[in-house]
């Protein structure tokens, strides 16, 4: 190997213009082959093999299910119903008027089918109330739709409380604790709408479900793109802002799969750049510190970009795209790719400053790293190819392009670095102190070897035990920004039983096998319900509509008159005609309304009156009034004239943009399992993918593919980790040629491993789909470190030379300290996942240089003269 290195430096020196100016072509060639042709796919779902049980599952739902897979996920929310339903209708029309972007479109408990059968879906009990409610109410609509204005309101409502007309409400409570919310909010100038539907007991619940409502949408993506629905994500936030400026109260937070992925790849897009020039600017601070040169520095810096460029032109020929994971391949490459220039440097400053010419400087420094780089390139990259043959297709893809990069690095480093050298024709460098540590420091492996074997062994039995407490996170959305619209909106969404995300999904090949699978399920202690095509069926129909039709002969034609603007009149006086009326309601109380909300509302009164007198504008604050009160009541009219045109229906009535939904045109039936818990928590979300599978194992839905991605990916982690151990290993038998040696470059990578999971533990840094891969990475980096000890151990060491003040020691320190700053970086980005791989490689690299320089030397039979 010498010979060959030998030779290979002196052709390198002799045409080392001819190489300068090659590989400048091949960098240009590989950027532009890199920007025209290297795509991005940003589907997460691609990340593990196609072919695993629980992938098939899924792929067969959203084969027979498109519109579910792939979604943009709306939520819509607002003090009131009618708020919530307004705008999430004005939403989906809008977006689903935009064919370019939009293919799909749907409100799933929204819809004009259920706002006429409405009223069929409540118990007959409930329906009986709500009729009672309308037809206490009905005086008030009726002399509201001759007198359509707050006045007529106010009048009507002065008449129940005198008691002149005995067929008014017998509890006015809720209406004038309405209004007088709406007066103070005006005062407050707080936007504040009064609900009809609550008042008229439409909904009586204040559950934040009944007033939030989903719209679910699929965009046309283009997953060449890094974002590829971001033209469809631009337009409905344009949407939604303009809805949101109609109405402040109205919320419209966007989620689902896509949006999540939208988010992702632009926190990795923004934060890997940022990234990558933090820990490019923390490199050149190492380098110089390191090499006190800038011409060294300058030398090793193009030798890191064109490794960069060259490795990005691998990627787009052998894989031809990045996925979420591969993409931080360039931040891998910049910490790991420097250390062979490193080295390189550093002896040849060395050689230098011995006294050798500048081309001996060069030669001698490449045939005495050349073979240990070689080895550590094999060694390295094993760590990378140890992911290919795995399931985990998104680290498969990242091991091969970081493997081949790691070649790449090696090709550049002997090749180009060198000849940047002879042609910078860098001066005699002056002599400088190679460290600067006291000699006990720098004696102290040797000095205290048999106190370090002990410790050692001692610590590795010691974070053996913490390994019961590692546990695998599985669910892929802690690993996003916790901060991002799209990930705290579906963590809200996954405390719902009615809204959560985490629903799982069964199918079926006939309606009955979907009732009586859905029956089974419901009897679950993790279920909340279960929903089929047949669940849109209202039960007791001939009950419910006789009461429809009675309530629907006492509401009369009047409700069909709301559709017009409300009319003119002097809100002004009718507030001061019902001051006067709750003063004879003070004065003679009655059942039908509360004295101290009496007493509240007629202050409230006059204090509005002096201040809408006192505004610049006086009439727009009555009117403002008359909106607040009456501005949702024509919706809710709307809406009641509409559930009373209910009729009877079977299956066969329910329209097909309803039963597209549940049932495909291949015949595959459709049931929904919802969740009772909250599926926030993780010993939740597997309980209620267990206890369904038990009944249906082929169903599928995100709690299902989540828990089955972990165990893919635990498994490939052992796989993997086994495969680079063992194949290291191997390697290293063979070229060094003794077990013990062998031993002693591994030994400190497994307890630098077992001492990362120790502290892993302690930091609550959970294993997960991003930062598992580090171990099996850390084995093969650190091994690089431990060669270049075992090699320069065996060269052996001049008189008064202790192994810390050599240059390889050097090397190994501040290789080890740029791949260190270049994770490190990593660990600042907002997705979380790409963070924690970047404190557990971190970490790991910390304790391997440690291990390297302090418990390798104690072990090694090769001592120092002290």
């Amino acid at each position: 190997m010498d010979k060959f290195f030998f030779w290979w430096s002196t052709r390198v020196l002799r045409f080392a213009w001819l190489l300068i100016v090659l590989f400048v072509f091949l960098s240009a060639a590989s950027l532009y082959y890199t920007v025209n042709y290297l795509g991005v796919n940003t589907d997460t779902s691609t990340l593990l093999s196609q072919d695993l049980p629980f992938q098939k599952n899924r792929i067969r739902w959203e084969n027979a299910f498109p519109q579910d897979a792939a979604t943009i996920v709306f939520v819509v929310e607002a003090p009131t119903a009618e708020q919530t339903s307004i705008a999430a209708n004005t939403l989906a029309k809008r977006i689903a008027a935009n064919t370019q972007l939009f293919e799909y479109v749907y409100i799933p408990d929204d819809n004009a089918f259920l706002k006429q059968q409405g009223l069929l879906y409540l118990t007959p009990e409930k329906l009986e109330n709500l009729s009672a409610k309308l037809i206490d109410a009905q005086p008030f609509i009726g002399y509201l739709a001759q007198n359509y204005h707050l006045q007529g309101l106010l009048e009507i409502l002065g008449k129940a409380l005198d008691n002149t007309d005995n067929g008014l409400p017998t509890n006015l409570d809720p209406l004038l604790q309405g209004i007088d919310q709406s007066l103070l909010a005006i005062q407050l100038d707080q936007p504040y709408s009064l609900s009809w539907q609550k008042l008229l007991a439409f909904n009586q619940s204040s559950d934040r479900n009944t007033l939030r409502s989903i719209v679910s949408a699929r965009p046309i993506a283009d997953f060449n793109s890094m974002k590829p629905v971001e033209k469809s994500l631009d337009f409905a936030r344009e949407i939604a802002r303009e809805i949101q400026a109609i109405d402040p109260q109205v919320s419209i937070r966007i989620t689902g799969k896509k949006a999540l992925e939208e988010d992702e790849m632009r926190v990795l897009a923004e934060d890997t750049v940022y990234s990558g020039l933090l820990a490019l600017s923390l490199i050149i601070i190492v380098l110089f510190v390191g090499l006190r040169s800038v011409k060294l520095v300058l030398c090793t810096l193009i030798v890191l970009i064109m490794g960069l460029i060259l490795t990005a032109g691998f990627a787009t020929l052998a894989v031809g795209h990045l996925n979420v994971l591969s993409v931080a391949f360039a931040i891998l490459y910049i910490g790991l790719g420097v250390d062979f220039a490193i080295h390189i440097c550093l002896a040849f400053r060395e050689c230098w400053e011995g006294n050798m010419t500048s081309e001996d400087a060069i030669k001698k420094s490449v045939i005495k790293l050349g073979f240990s780089l070689f080895l550590c390139a094999l060694t390295t990259s094993i760590g990378f190819f140890a992911f290919i043959p795995t399931d985990y297709a998104g680290v498969s893809e990242l091991g091969l392009i970081s493997g081949g990069g790691m070649f790449i690095g090696l090709t550049v480093s002997l090749t180009l670095l060198p000849a940047l050298l002879k042609v910078f024709a860098i001066k005699k460098l002056a002599h400088q102190q190679v460290t600067r540590l006291p000699s006990w420091i720098s004696t102290f492996p040797f000095r205290y070897a048999r106190i370090i074997r002990y410790a050692s062994v001692l610590l590795a039995i010691a974070a053996s035990f913490s390994l019961q407490y590692v546990y695998l996170d599985s669910n892929p959305v802690n690993l996003r920004d916790p901060n991002s619209e799209s990930v705290v909106a579906f963590k809200d969404l996954l405390q719902s039983k009615t809204r959560s995300p985490f629903v799982l999904i069964a199918l079926s090949d006939s309606q009955a096998n979907a009732e009586k699978l859905a029956l089974e399920m419901q009897g679950l202690d993790t279920v909340s319900k279960t929903i089929t095509l047949e669940s849109f069926v209202a039960k007791d129909q001939q009950e419910k509509l006789e009461i429809i039709e009675d309530l629907s002969l006492v509401m009369g034609p009047e409700l069909s008159g709301f559709d017009r603007p409300l009319e003119t009149a002097d809100s002004r006086q009718a507030l001061l005609e019902l001051q006067t009326k709750i003063n004879t309601a003070l004065v003679q109380p009655s059942a039908n309304a509360s004295p101290k909300l009496l007493e509240k509302l007629h202050q409230h009164i006059t204090d509005f009156i002096v201040f809408a007198d006192a505004s610049e504008l006086s009439a727009a604050k009555y009117q403002q009034l008359d909106k607040s009160v009456l501005g949702l009541f024509p919706y809710t009219m709307q809406q009641l004239n509409t559930g009373l045109q209910a009729y009877e229906f079977g299956l066969a009535d329910i329209p097909d943009y309803i039963s597209r939904n549940w049932l495909s045109p291949s015949g595959i039936y459709k049931i929904i399992i919802d969740p009772k818990y909250d599926l926030n928590k993780a010993e939740n979300l597997k309980a209620f993918a267990i206890e369904v599978q038990s009944v249906d194992d082929s169903v599928t839905g995100l709690p299902v593919s989540d828990l089955a991605a972990g165990d893919v990916i635990a498994q490939v982690f052992i796989q993997s980790f086994t495969t680079a151990i063992l194949v290291i290993f191997i390697v290293l038998l063979i070229i060094l040629k003794s077990f013990r040696n062998t031993l002693l470059v591994v030994w400190p990578l497994l307890l630098a491993g077992l001492l990362t999971a120790a502290a892993n533990v302690l930091l609550q840094n959970p294993f997960n789909f991003a930062n598992i891969i580090a171990l099996p990475l850390l084995m093969g980096m650190g091994v690089d470190s431990g060669i270049h000890i075992m090699h320069r151990l065996h060269a052996g060491l001049g008189e008064n030379e202790h192994l810390l003040q050599t240059s390889t020691a050097r090397g190994v320190f501040f290789s080890s300290l740029t791949t260190l700053l270049s994770f490190t970086s990593l660990a600042f980005t907002n997705h979380q996942g790409i963070a924690s791989m970047g404190m557990l490689l971190a970490i790991g690299i910390t304790f391997t240089l440690i291990c390297t320089l302090i418990v390798l030397p104690a072990f090694s039979v090769r001592r120092v003269r002290l």
